[in-house]
């Protein structure tokens, strides 16, 4: 019964990631959506998920068929002149052949052809859809602040990180854990648990803490939190509290919380750049977010619409990398297109898509098996 219990809260972890992760890449392909649309450009369907079509309708003003797919993850924005097989040099070059006119001609009988567009255009609806994954960024931390509050400086009882090579990763503390008494003293928050832990530097002390409802005792000794200290540390860091705050205020710290996630993300992939090796193993895909989410989800709706903001800003400049087959590879040709006054020569764009879609594809599954093995291995994701 218990393991059923246990399978079923699985089950619905991974279901509301699923839905959380596909609502941004919804609202993602929204941002094309609307650009696109804001300029002329024909948007033959819209579709929330992949996979076979469930049912849908056709817009009588645009002709646009909105549809529901049958697999919850994502959606697209398929727009007139894309035919997702060739390049974008290509399909502009097929464009132009049969209209024979320059490309910089506005006006022609296909004037809602996303490749009849200016580059400028152009540019700009691709990028659209990764400028509306970071406004949605700032949106969730906006909501989440107003509905839940904003991280506090008071700890709480419960684990928000275990370190390696500390007593509390050695006796199989996990994050999400609450800390309900030590040596028979009740715990009332995570400042106690950091004196009672710095106190007792040396000392055998009876824990007993609370996983998924399930009570469970273990002993720890704290050891020095650096060489020659005087206190004591087991090795993990106590979850912040969230306490709400004036209207003004939620929003000026979303502000600070959205730079800083901003910050975070962006130096990250600097540092995965200029040193691979030694942060590559740091670096999650999809698994590694849906355990990272799976974990989070027991700190409460304020740590998770956190967790939803940052891989909405992650997932907006992830699709800026200038890689092939994402929005950056594609901006990355219409900036070069500008640059050169017409486009790059089609069979050269498709060398580099070709070397580009493999190392993406080299990429994921790299993240992906480094997920799994991570998860075998017992790691987890922190």
């Amino acid at each position: 019964m218990l393991f059923a219990l246990i399978t079923l809260a699985s089950l619905g972890k991974i279901i509301t990631f699923l839905i959380m992760l596909s609502v941004l890449v919804v609202l993602h392909e929204y941002g094309h959506f609307l650009v696109a649309r804001r300029n002329g450009v024909r948007v033959n369907e819209f579709a929330v998920g992949m996979g076979p079509k469930l049912f849908g309708w056709t817009s009588k003003r645009s002709g646009t068929l909105y549809s529901i797919r049958a697999l919850p993850i994502g959606g697209y924005c398929a727009m007139e002149g894309e035919d997702g097989k060739t390049s974008e040099a290509e399909q502009q070059r097929e464009f132009r052949d049969r209209l024979d006119v320059p490309s910089t001609a506005a006006a022609t009988p296909s004037a809602v052809n996303f490749q009849g567009k200016t580059p400028w255009q152009r540019l700009a609806i691709v990028l659209a859809g990764p400028i509306a994954n970071f406004i949605l960024c700032y949106v969730i931390l906006v909501v989440g602040a107003f509905s839940f509050g904003v991280m506090g400086n008071t700890p709480t009882a419960v684990v928000g990180e275990v370190k390696a090579g500390y007593p509390a990763n050695a006796i199989g503390l996990h994050v999400g854990d609450r800390i309900v008494a030590i040596d028979g003293t009740q715990i009332r928050d995570g400042g106690q648990v950091v004196s009672i832990m710095h106190a007792s530097k040396g000392k055998r002390l009876d824990l007993v803490y609370d996983r998924s409802g399930e009570r469970r005792e273990t002993f720890v000794t704290p050891v020095p939190c650096t060489p020659g200290s005087k206190l004591g540390c087991i090795g993990i860091i106590p979850a912040s509290q969230f306490t709400h705050v004036a209207p003004l205020a939620a929003l000026t710290i979303s502000g600070q919380e959205f730079v800083g996630i901003a910050d975070q993300t962006i130096s990250s992939l600097g540092l995965l750049v200029t040193h691979f090796t030694q942060y590559a193993g740091q670096v999650s895909g999809p698994i590694g977010m849906g355990q990272a989410a799976g974990v989070v989800q027991d700190f409460g709706w304020g740590p998770y619409l956190m967790l939803a903001a940052t891989i909405s800003f992650a997932l907006g400049l992830f699709n800026l990398l200038p890689i092939p087959a994402l929005d950056g590879g594609r901006a990355a040709f219409i900036i070069a297109e500008l640059l050169r006054g017409k486009p790059v020569d089609p069979d050269k764009e498709a060398m580099v898509h070709i070397g580009g879609f493999a190392v993406l594809i080299a990429l994921m599954l790299l993240v992906a098996a480094h997920d799994i093995a991570r998860i075998v291995a017992g790691k987890g994701v922190f």
